[in-house]
């Protein structure tokens, strides 16, 4: 509905799995009416075929390829997050979420060499449309190139100091871990400060990407 919405030049056809769906809410007729030239109707069955599994909700949309960003585009940014060995989608979209809606400029990828755009686009709702993104398989170059444009890096870690109270520089790296490994041995390195959100109770941590809004909230606010 974003795509629809907000990035038309990006369209190349809708699918309605059945004319009642429109009906339903799936495509309201306002957009039925604007993309009524490039709209195709679908069995069921072939609808659930191209959604692979997924649940389409009777909706889908063939987009132009998503173009990464470039890293020179994004080292003009102030605030960037980067993925370390991040591969749930459903975590990495709704990071990308968070990081839209809560301050962040953009985001790199890293240690991975391919990810599911499609379907971080759909965990994002649609955000990744609107956010820098890149993957970068190399960690060290992309931090140490940072670290030569005067980046400051913040690693999320459960050891590090309570967010609440520190404030961060103008332009900062927030580096978050995968979801079983946390942060990887070689990115340890680079990191100029470890960052944790205290608890209220006894309990082990945050799911990434809850962890990952309540970061960059503050770090989106407590700046230098």
């Amino acid at each position: 509905m974003h795509a629809l919405e907000h990035h038309s030049e990006k369209i190349k056809t809708v699918y309605v799995a059945q004319k009642g769906a429109t009906s339903k809410g799936a495509l309201p007729k306002a957009l039925f009416h604007k993309y009524h030239d490039k709209i195709k109707f679908l069995e069921e069955k072939w609808a659930q075929s191209m959604s692979k599994g997924g649940n389409h909700q009777g909706l889908l949309v063939e987009m132009t390829e998503f173009e990464e960003a470039s890293f020179s585009q994004i080292k003009k940014n102030d605030f960037i997050v980067v993925l370390d060995g991040l591969t749930d989608v459903g975590n990495i979209g709704a990071i990308v979420r968070s990081a839209y809606a809560l301050g962040a400029d953009a985001i790199i990828a890293t240690g991975v060499k391919q990810l599911n755009l499609p379907a971080i686009a759909r965990t994002s709702s649609g955000a990744l449309l609107d956010m820098p993104f890149m993957i970068a398989p190399n960690i060290l170059d992309t931090f140490n190139e940072l670290g030569q444009l005067g980046f400051s890096v913040y690693g999320a870690s459960m050891d590090g100091e309570n967010v609440q109270t520190m404030s961060f520089d103008t332009k900062r790296v927030l580096v978050l871990g995968s979801e079983g490994k946390g942060l990887s041995k070689k990115v340890t390195g680079k990191i100029d400060h470890m960052v944790s959100i205290e608890m209220k109770h006894a309990f082990d941590s945050l799911n990434v990407s809850a962890a990952a809004a309540i970061l960059i909230h503050r770090m989106g606010y407590a700046v230098k």
